[in-house]
């Protein structure tokens, strides 16, 4: 999926609850409703566009095959990490070039 669609699915808050509680372990759409305080249907809503985006799947529980969990998939989020990445790059290769003009300035007499 594109970058946009992966920003477009973490702008609510609600979907970023989602995939913090799934970074622990996966879950029932029920249980996510439930620790994050929305109905089931508003969870059910989310977790859609989690799916369509990529950023989650479902998974079949082990001990009940009717019960449908919940996981990340990580690679999804690898296009968004790359970003941030290049983003910090640039930002650190700024301020480090800030840092040094205002060392420079500042050691030079007025």
């Amino acid at each position: 999926m594109s970058l946009e669609t992966t920003c477009a699915a973490l702008a609510d808050p609600a979907r970023r609850g989602v995939v913090d509680l799934l970074r622990r372990r996966p879950r029932r759409a029920s249980d996510l409703a439930e620790a994050l305080g929305t109905s089931r249907p508003a969870m059910s809503r989310h977790l859609k566009v989690l799916r369509t985006s990529g950023l989650v799947e479902p998974v079949s529980h082990e001990a009940d095959m009717r019960a449908r969990m919940y996981q990340l998939r990580p690679d999804s989020f690898r296009q968004l990490r790359n970003w941030l990445a290049e983003v910090e790059r640039f930002w650190t290769l700024e301020l480090d070039a800030f840092k040094r003009h205002a060392e420079r300035t500042r050691s030079k007499p007025r």
